[in-house]
């Protein structure tokens, strides 16, 4: 918890063997083909760089997401930007 009483939001990556990509507390999906998945998590921006990248899984409920292919980068970006709040973004609200 932090200060405020507030809980703090989860965000967890699990990596097996380069190939699949576990991704939880996802807020908006910004953009994703075959060479990228563009992200935003409750703790900030996040890419995903590699070959034959594809979406496996997704929940809204949750904010959970699997990933699977030849996975290159795992990127974190700005922790301060959480992304424009698009129509996906306001589903894991």
């Amino acid at each position: 918890m932090t200060k405020d009483n507030q809980i703090k939001p989860n965000h967890n990556l699990i990596l097996e063997n380069r190939k699949s990509l576990s991704i939880s507390g996802i807020t908006d999906v910004d953009s994703f083909d075959d060479r990228a998945v563009c992200l935003y998590t409750q703790l900030g921006e996040l890419t995903i760089q590699g070959k034959e990248l594809h979406i496996d899984s997704i929940s809204v409920e949750t904010g959970n997401m699997t990933i699977t292919g030849d996975i290159w980068a795992v990127i974190y970006g700005d922790k301060d930007r959480h992304g424009p709040l698009s129509a996906l973004g306001r589903l894991f609200r």
